[in-house]
């Protein structure tokens, strides 16, 4: 399996920088915020949203170092990256995340609510300064798709009648915007033509929900210790990914017993196993492997470089995190 720590080499530099940089500028005049900033930004997070802003930056920018606003913008999309993670985990009243306990589980609800909002206008703050008003435009936008996926997501609990265009939407929403968004954001920053900053964002939105579509094919194949959660977590939260809308269309039964939200003794079992015998996974395998694919086609825009290699093989990286 491909390495991260491989594929982002040519900018670790840059990612040690926005760590500390990150740490600064949350954890300055609030001592609370900066311990749960500390324990964030140091809990072992791949940072792939801001490498792939940075790779793009400097794939990008060939002639010339990346900027200062370069740099910014990385850091902005991982603070709003991690608000959003905060939320989530308030929504979800999660104790863990990535083998690690929550904001809401060290500290409290409240605490974790006004950590994820102070995050939210950090960033807003942050990017009102890059005074570029088509990425102020971009990142706002992105805010708004969070609360759009989570609201969907929440209403959508359990319906089993649910459509995968819903689902890819919802997916976008949640966890496409942002890398899309950002990634195009670094080239407007890098003044490239416009059908470049296009094929950016459309690479950014294939990565996107293909990343999405392999998390949740790893709901049902991964073990807790690797998911940093429980395994099936979100079929228990009645949130119906591609693998189960695919064994839905195989298996009437899991309908029931989704219906019924798991009432029965052995119902969530049953359902599990549902989808295990079903082709769902096989068929999400298939179609993370198509926005793969897609992203791949997308980054032929760029002239050869190790930065342009990197988000090459990151398409690759997505998908072999199936196996």
């Amino acid at each position: 399996m491909i390495s991260v720590t491989n594929l982002f080499a040519s900018i670790d530099a840059d990612l040690q920088i926005l760590t500390a940089n990150l740490k600064k500028l949350v954890g300055a005049r609030h001592p609370i915020l900066g311990t749960a900033a500390e324990h964030l930004f140091g809990a072992g997070g791949k940072q792939i949203r801001p490498a792939i802003v940075l790779l793009v930056s400097r794939g990008t920018m060939l002639d010339q170092d990346i900027t200062t606003r370069h740099r910014r913008l990385a850091e902005i999309t991982e603070m709003i990256h991690t608000a959003s993670l905060i939320h989530d985990d308030v929504v979800d009243e999660a104790p863990i995340r990535r083998n690690v306990p929550t904001v809401n589980s060290l500290f409290d609800n409240r605490i974790a609510v006004l950590a994820g909002d102070f995050l939210f206008a950090q960033s807003s703050w942050y990017l009102a300064n890059l005074d570029n008003l088509a990425v102020v435009k971009l990142l706002s936008e992105v805010i708004r798709d969070f609360a759009e996926g989570e609201i969907q997501q929440r209403l959508n609990r359990f319906h089993t009648n649910l459509s995968f265009e819903a689902y890819l939407e919802k997916s976008y929403y949640k966890t496409a915007s942002l890398i899309a968004n950002s990634t195009k954001a670094a080239a407007l920053l890098s003044d490239v033509e416009d059908y470049v900053a296009e094929n950016l964002y459309n690479y950014g939105r294939n990565i996107g929900l293909a990343f999405q579509i392999v998390d949740d094919i790893l709901d049902f194949t991964a073990s807790t210790e690797i998911l940093g959660k429980p395994a099936g977590s979100d079929l228990i939260e009645g949130n119906l990914t591609a693998p189960v809308l695919y064994a839905l269309e195989e298996q009437p039964y899991l309908a029931t017993l989704i219906q019924r939200e798991f009432s029965q003794d052995g119902d969530l079992e049953k359902a599990l196993s549902l989808v295990g015998e079903s082709r769902g996974i096989e068929r999400s395998r298939k179609l993370a492997y198509h926005y793969s694919q897609m992203a791949i086609e997308n980054i032929a825009c760029l002239e050869p470089s190790e930065s342009a290699r990197a988000l090459r093989e990151l398409a690759d990286y997505v998908i072999s995190r199936m196996y």
